[in-house]
This record gives structure tokens, sequence and C-alpha cells, in this order.
């Protein structure tokens, strides 16, 4: 028999709170995260927005080493901390580590080439390498805690940390470690990961009011806003968790990955792998769809994805598929890309425990294509059983995760 998915522990830096209660009460209260970026100079720039962490992380990292980290990692850390603390987690050691970035240290390459373009080889930081590969956020990790069970990095696009979840499930199930962390981090405001996304006009152009610029499902949507941050969850074999009287917040009830690679970054048209991807969550769950209360939607606010995954909850929940409540918590933090799934599952963690659905803010004027109920601009309370994560990414890779509320 495989063993049960305990939700434990939760931590999350973003664009909306720097701590998993301030992000709750800024997304429950419909309050944006997306400003005009701050981190470079924009004037000559096409891109002048995006939901960046306001934290300073010297006030929430110790040591000195730490400045030597890509803010990836260093997101990574803090929520990290905040997520082991929350757990009370007694043995350290036979813990694993999950964690998964779209775009790992892409600041770092860019400053670290930028010293090489310019002749000075020698001014290349021989902490380039450790401090940019996707799998150091797992590495620092373990080493700062001294977790000694499986540690590895995970990176499929948006779907990265859904994933992560999904192979950190896996572990526990068959009882390869009681305790992993897990989920993502991802730091992109940078000018390179923002003109490569900008040329695949995938980005808002918004110059004037960032905070409206986020608006999934609404006709007038033209392309996501890029975030950035960390979600982090301790999952624990639910037997242990019990046994050493853990808060539960949840358990991970079933989960699907597929892929329908019709195209390098646009969703397949009707939407069979998104569709699939829900139904095996729900299947392995032993539940109906109708059973499910609350979809946290990829959401991105770009022409096609709305579009699609609409119509891809349609496939899964048919006449149900009005009645089922949905948002788009990406329309106050912009997209995470590795690190929207846990985030998000976070949210529904926290939309589980408050009987409350976060808002999709911005949404004035509904697209005709895109018409369930989307919790427009105002949250909603209600009872929620069971709660569904979407993430799809580039290359066609789509992740969704069924979250069980626990008596």
């Amino acid at each position: 028999m495989l063993n049960r998915v305990a939700i434990t522990g939760l931590g999350a830096i973003t664009p909306a709170g720097n701590t998993v209660e301030e992000n709750w009460q800024s997304v429950v209260a419909g309050k944006s995260g997306i400003d005009f970026i701050q981190k470079f100079d924009t004037e000559n720039f096409p891109i002048k927005i995006a939901g960046e962490v306001k934290a300073n992380v010297q006030d929430f990292i110790e040591g000195k080493e730490i400045k030597h980290f890509d803010p990836f990692i260093q997101y990574a850390l803090i929520a990290t901390q905040e997520a082991v603390l929350d757990a009370g987690i007694q043995d350290l050691k036979d813990v694993g580590v999950v964690i998964g970035s779209g775009q790992g240290g892409i600041s770092n390459i860019e400053r670290e080439h930028s010293k090489l373009i310019n002749g000075k080889i020698r001014r290349v930081t021989p902490f380039f390498i450790p401090s940019s590969v996707i799998g150091m956020a797992s590495g620092v990790i373990s080493s700062r805690f001294g977790f000694r069970g499986p540690s590895y990095g995970v990176s499929s696009a948006c779907a990265t940390s859904a994933h992560a979840i999904m192979d950190a499930c896996k572990m526990i199930a068959v009882g390869e470690v009681d305790t992993v962390v897990t989920g993502g981090a991802e730091a992109t405001i940078t000018p390179l990961s923002l003109a490569g996304f900008s040329r695949l006009n995938a980005l808002n152009t918004e110059t004037e009011n960032p905070q409206n610029a986020s608006r999934p499902f609404d006709l007038q949507r033209s392309g996501f806003v890029s975030g950035e941050g960390a979600g982090i969850i301790v999952l624990e074999n639910m037997a242990s968790a019990i046994r050493r009287g853990a808060t539960i917040y949840g358990e991970i009830a079933g989960f699907g990955a597929t892929s329908d690679a019709s195209h390098l970054t646009a969703p397949c048209p009707d939407g069979v792998g998104q569709s699939l991807a829900m139904q095996k969550a729900v299947d392995m769950a032993n539940i109906t769809p109708q059973q499910v209360g609350y979809i946290n939607a990829h959401g991105t606010s770009t022409p096609l994805n709305d579009k699609i995954e609409t119509l891809a909850i349609k496939n899964v929940f048919g006449d149900g598929a009005s009645e089922v409540a949905i948002s788009s918590t990406k329309s106050m933090t912009g997209h995470l890309l590795g690190a929207a799934g846990a985030v998000e599952l976070i949210y529904c963690i926290e939309a589980i425990k408050a009987s409350q659905i976060p808002p999709t803010i911005n949404l004035k004027t509904p697209d005709p294509d895109c018409d369930l109920n989307y919790t427009a601009n105002a949250a909603e309370f209600q009872n929620i059983e069971y709660a569904l994560s979407n993430s799809f990414g580039f290359g066609g890779t789509n992740a969704s995760l069924l979250l069980k509320k626990v008596a």
C-alpha cells in the first residue's frame, strides 16, 4: 500500500508578500504586487513592469556566503526557512529536497558573461557555476539544514514546481523517505529574460498602470506579466505526521502529468493534454470532477492560454464546469514561471483553510470564449473539500495537483 502524503509546512516569498501570511492577505484582498521594474533601467527597454520581490534578502538570511548565490537560490532559501520552521520537523537528517527553477541563475549568467565579453575573464567569479545551476537551490538547502535524503533540481518551464511536488509525493508514497522539502524558485526579472519573452510577443507592454496589466480571462488581456519569488512546501508521510502531532494543512490526493507538444510555446488548440492532466489527478484521488470546489487556474493572461484552459476545464467538468469556482492569482503576482505551481498550491491550501476563494482581479470585460466562474474582482466565501492547481508550460508540458482538505 502506498503512503498518503500530508502537507505540514509552508513558505513563500513573492511580489504579493514576504511570508505565506502576507501573501494570503494580499491575494484574498485582491491587491496586486505588480509595479514598475526597479531592478534595472527600463528607459530604452520595451518592458516596464513586473512582479518583483520587495524584500531585502539580507534581512532574511544569515551568512556572508549568501551574497554569492543567485537570487533564485536566495528566494528558495528564504521560503524554505519559513516552511521548515512552520513544519516543526524534529529529525532533519532523513529529509529529501526537490526544488525546481525554470531558468535558474540567469541574472548571474548575464552579469558574468558581460565580464567575459569585455575581456575580463579573470573577473568571472569562481562562484559563477555553483550559483547558477538549477539543482544548486536544493544543494544549498540540504547543506544549510543538514538534510541527507535525495537532493536534486527539476526544470520543466512553467510546470516546474508542480513536477517537483509530484516527484516528492512519489518518494514518500513508496517509502524512500518520510519527509521532502519541495517547490520552486525563480528570479527572471532581468534584461535578457524579459527581452526573450518580449520577442515571443508573450509579455504585457503596459507603461502606465502596472496593477491593471495582468487580466486573465478578460477580453482586453494582452500578455503575461513576469514575476519572481519562491514557494516551498514540506510534505510528509501522513502516518508519520499524525504520529508526531504535526499540523496537517491538507493532503496531496492526486496529480496528473501529460504532454501535448503540438507547438514549442503555444498550447494545443483542443486542450487535450491539459484536460488529461486534470482528469488523471481526479482519477488518482478516486473522486468525480464535481467534488472539486476550486481551481487555481494557470490563467496567464495571454489570449491563447486562457481560452484553451477554459476549454480544457469544460472537457473535464462537462455541464458542471460553470459551477466550479476558478481564479487566477497571477492577476496579482504575475507569472512566477518555475515557481508558480508551488506558490499557487499554497494559495489553494490557504483557500481551503479560510473557506475563501481568492479573486481574479482586473476582469472587467469577460471574453466570450472564457465564460466560466472566474471569481471576478472580489473574493468569495465557500467551503472547499478539494482544490485543483493547474500548471502548463512551454513544450506542451502539463501538470495538475489535487489537494484534499483534512478534517
